[in-house]
């Protein structure tokens, strides 16, 4: 079952844009392990936020990039651009009417 997870994630005040560059970094990692979307926004009414939305083969497939290198590194290197606060919501698909 797909699994989906959107969150907000504070930027530290005038930080945002380092922060979606670094969230929008090209990774195929996050594939090989099991993430079919990754999709990075903003909304100008919120300038120290960045939104993800993200969509992976399972639950367990996303807890499981967790523990990953080059994920934890990749963790490590935005740490300093947030601000500590979050958001969001995880759910399974399970539907659509895009597709049968």
């Amino acid at each position: 079952m797909v699994f989906a997870n959107a969150g907000s994630l504070g930027a530290v005040p005038g930080r945002r844009d380092e922060l979606v560059a670094h969230l929008t970094r090209r990774s195929d990692v996050l594939r090989d392990l099991g993430c079919r979307l990754y999709e990075v926004g903003v909304n100008d009414d919120e300038p120290d936020t960045v939104f993800v939305v993200e969509l992976w083969d399972s639950a367990a497939a996303h807890r499981g990039s967790l523990q990953h290198p080059d994920v934890q590194a990749a963790i490590a290197q935005a740490r300093p651009l947030l601000s500590g606060q979050f958001g969001g919501f995880r759910f399974d698909v399970v539907g659509s009417p895009l597709r049968d």
